[in-house]
């Protein structure tokens, strides 16, 4: 088991106080899981809403499911020092690590496909644009913040934390006023209809969709890895973890309540982009400009920490194999690879990514990573140093 201990060198900054070592992991995993979750509004439906009055059970399962993850994956990382998911993965399976890799490429890259179609098609119905526009400003966005690394991407992020949790806010009060009586009504009537088509659905079968939803989500988790270094006490682990399971399920809940004013309408349950046929019809143009912005951003969030992670495991490679990693600049150009191929499987189109990819996924997730974290991960962090 590789062993080492969290470099801290005292505080530097902001982000190396107690900002960095309780909120930024969270912050981290709530910006990479934002633009593929939560900007379109598609996964929440997916995930929860099409069950209407019984979908905050999804997202009750999803924000435990969050917190578990992620407090025993922050104090598993922190026990063993496996500070990228190559020596996690190592120290969690051994030889199987490996294991983690044939599914991380291959999911990677179908959220990368999501995140260049759907930046596309927002930034075209928002703004007028040609599709391409938004591809290659998310290329060029992403490529540069993966040129100059972690600390860049930290910041980037954490001000785009502040600034999506704000418009997710203004969102949200837009939908639910202009909603009127109507969520309490599919509360009170148990409206399961969109997804059942009888009224009716298991109470176990949407719970278990929220289990679903936070495994195929364990492919963000690598992202936050490096972040983690600043901890350096199990208190520190659990609280963070905590707060990013928080940080990460919030937007689903404010997602899920919005869509209720409107459940079981399929033009809007059934769009590529739910939360766009709500604005235009609940806001004005600078409400629609103001969602192709902050969507745009959510998704080069998504996208770069994705692609950070995959380039910190490459590097990991390398210095095994006694190689010098990779430069800023291969960094960037492998960004840019990278989103191409992700960009030619983006024109499949956002649902059918979602529903032939993402399930399958998700099991493979739970069987490599969700299992042995609760089980040989739980086991290394007990019997582990506090």
């Amino acid at each position: 088991m590789e062993q080492r201990k969290p470099q801290n060198s005292g505080k530097k900054s902001f982000f190396d106080g107690a900002f960095g070592k309780y909120l930024v992991p969270g912050i981290l995993l709530q910006s990479v899981l934002i633009g593929g979750g939560y900007a379109t509004g598609r996964e929440v439906i997916s995930y929860g809403a099409m069950y209407g009055a019984k979908g905050w059970l999804a997202g009750l399962a999803t924000l435990i499911g969050f917190a578990i993850m992620s407090m025993l994956t922050f104090e598993f990382a922190r026990v063993t020092g496996s500070y990228n998911y190559k020596s996690l993965m190592k120290n969690l399976l051994g030889k199987f690590g490996v294991l983690y890799d044939l599914i991380y490429i291959p999911l990677s890259v179908i959220i990368l496909a999501v995140m260049a179609s759907a930046t596309g098609e927002i930034v075209n119905q928002t703004m007028g644009l040609n599709y391409w526009v938004g591809v290659i400003v998310v290329i060029v966005i992403v490529g540069i913040l993966n040129f100059y690394g972690s600390s860049l991407i930290e910041r980037f992020e954490t001000w785009g934390t502040v600034a999506l949790y704000a418009a997710y806010i203004i969102f949200g009060i837009l939908a639910v006023r202009a909603a009127g009586t109507h969520i309490g009504e599919v509360f009170a009537s148990g409206d399961t209809s969109f997804a059942t088509g009888t009224g009716t659905a298991s109470t176990g079968s949407v719970i278990w969709l929220g289990i679903v939803y936070v495994a195929y989500n364990l492919i963000v988790y690598p992202s936050s890895f490096e972040a983690l270094k600043r901890q350096d006490s199990r208190k520190q682990s659990l609280i963070s973890g905590l707060i990013a399971g928080v940080l990460m399920t919030v937007p689903w809940f404010i997602t899920y309540f919005a869509f209720m004013g409107y459940y079981p309408d399929p033009d809007v349950l059934g769009a590529t982009v739910p939360w766009l046929v709500i604005l235009k019809q609940v806001g004005g143009t600078w409400t629609i400009i103001l969602f192709g912005i902050v969507m745009g951003w959510t998704l080069i969030e998504t996208s770069t920490g994705i692609i950070h992670a995959f380039v910190a495991r490459v590097n990991a490679g390398l210095v095994d194999f006694g190689k010098n990693p990779l430069s800023p600049k291969q960094n960037a150009i492998m960004t840019v690879i990278v989103l191409v191929l992700a960009i030619l499987l983006s024109k499949v189109g956002i649902i059918d990514l979602i529903s032939k990819g993402y399930n399958a996924m998700s099991y493979a997730l739970m069987i490599v990573y969700m299992l042995p974290m609760l089980t040989i991960g739980l086991y290394t962090i007990v019997k582990g140093k506090k």
